[in-house]
């Protein structure tokens, strides 16, 4: 990462010249002596990078880094130090120090530390820019058009406060995340927003979850009565996620609520009035169900306001690597990683692997990248572990694809995409590597894609080997 904004702060002047001089070319540098100049420096510039010395004079480095990151909690600092013990160096990773070097320490080493620094910076101003333009507590992460015309759709619906969504996909496919941001972005966002299960309880429990129940009403049941969730939710949202498990006899006092805006409770006799949007989400295909007597055919076409319907992980392969992104960096901040990025040849494999369990299962394995990887960067080996589909459809192998061992569920083949390769390889007399840089992609990705389709070139030209 060029042009960065790095601080030195040394109390020896010819560290600080030193510093100066091996990074200035490259990154805007300033230095300070003390601690006193090295807040003031870090104030005015807002730097990207903090080289800090452990020993300033008027104080000494943990100090001024603790100070320091209540400026910017996400600064880059590298802790320097003559007088290195393991201890202290423990002290400084666990305050927040990205890394730590002891003097003497050679320029080229020092460089690299630099520069991962710098790349774990980029990477946590990209996350955080990510979160500022979906503006939401859990942000909708991805650019795909199929995805933008989800979200497009949600922002129009939710200016209108009672509308009933329905909102269909696959499990893991962030049903809950849009129902959110059905609810955020209404005006109703500063009332209750509130989630029900309906596949994780029995009917009669549902029942009195939902609508509450009076005194006595059933055996077991309090003696002082209970409001029901509707009532909870009362001016704001309720979100019936996997709706479709929702027994027949409680769809139809469900359809009341949503026809009449009113319900009794269980063992109730007078009616309860509400104002209440209706997001519900399901992960079966509601029009089968009707078909089959299992779902009320009044009840769909009343959910069937505004239907959504989410894109699959494997429909949208374009918005892996800002997911991928958006999980290191949680996971460096939940875990006290350290992590950058991921490697080239783990990020082709994530954005190949067909992701049945979608985002939740990408979220499972990233966690457990975080915690196995012993390398400032993801690597596929890393990956190389179970994978746990979440929607019910297993892999392979139950791994995600590694080395030659390379095992993905078959996908629909874009005969438009294999004759654009197949035309720019031919005009490249099949240079590889040349027809990666036309086409926008990495060599491992295009020899991947070559023999997926079963490219071959034509008659009596040979591949060129790079």
């Amino acid at each position: 990462m060029s042009n960065a904004v790095i601080v030195v702060a040394d109390d020896e002047s010819s560290i600080r010249l030193a510093l100066q001089h091996a990074l200035g070319d490259e990154h805007e540098v300033h230095a300070a002596g003390t601690a006193a100049e090295a807040l003031r420096c870090i104030e005015e510039n807002v730097p990207d990078l903090v080289l800090l010395d452990q020993n300033l004079g008027d104080a000494d480095g943990l100090t001024v880094m603790a100070k320091a990151r209540e400026m910017d909690p996400n600064l880059q600092v590298i802790m320097l130090t003559g007088h290195g013990s393991v201890e202290l160096a423990v002290k400084a990773m666990n305050a927040g120090a990205v890394n730590f070097l002891e003097k003497p320490f050679q320029i080229d080493h020092l460089k690299a530390a630099v520069e991962k620094a710098l790349e774990a910076r980029a990477l946590r101003k990209e996350v955080l820019l990510l979160k500022r333009e979906h503006n939401l507590d859990s942000p909708i992460i991805g650019k795909s058009k199929a995805l933008r015309e989800c979200y497009r759709i949600i922002k129009q619906v939710a200016e209108s406060p009672s509308s009933t969504i329905l909102i269909m996909g696959e499990s893991g496919t962030g049903k809950e995340l849009f129902a959110r941001a059905a609810h955020h972005l209404s005006p109703r966002k500063g009332k209750a927003c509130v989630d029900v299960n309906c596949a994780a309880l029995t009917e009669s429990l549902l029942e009195a979850e939902l609508f509450g129940y009076e005194k006595g009403a059933f055996t077991g049941a309090s003696t002082q009565g209970k409001i029901g969730l509707f009532d909870a939710a009362n001016n704001g949202s309720i979100f019936l996620d996997e709706i479709g498990e929702m027994e027949l006899q409680l769809q139809s006092k469900l359809l009341r609520v949503l026809q009449e805006r009113r319900f009794k409770r269980v063992g109730g006799v007078t009616d309860i009035k509400v104002d209440v949007r209706v997001i519900a989400s399901t992960n079966r295909d509601l029009k089968t169900e009707v078909e089959a007597g299992r779902f009320r055919e009044d009840l769909f076409y009343r959910l069937n306001v505004v239907p959504i319907t989410l894109p699959p992980l494997r429909e949208r392969r374009e918005d892996i690597s800002e997911l991928v992104k958006f999980f290191v960096e949680r996971f460096n901040t939940m875990l006290g990683k350290n992590h950058f990025g991921v490697d080239e040849e783990a990020m082709d494999a994530l954005v190949a692997y067909d992701w049945p369990g979608n985002i939740r299962e990408l979220q499972n394995v990233m966690e457990r990248a975080s915690i196995l990887n012993t390398t400032d960067t993801i690597t596929l080996q890393s990956l190389n572990i179970q994978a746990e589909p979440q929607g019910g459809v297993p892999t392979t192998d139950g791994k995600l694809p590694s080395g030659d061992y390379l095992a993905l569920t078959e996908r629909s083949i874009s005969a438009m995409e294999k004759q654009l390769i197949k035309k720019v390889l031919d005009e490249v007399l099949w240079r590889r590597s040349k027809a990666a840089r036309i086409l926008g992609i990495n060599r491992t990705t295009l020899y991947n894609k070559i023999k997926e389709y079963e490219i071959e070139p034509p008659e009596g030209q040979k591949k060129e080997e790079e």
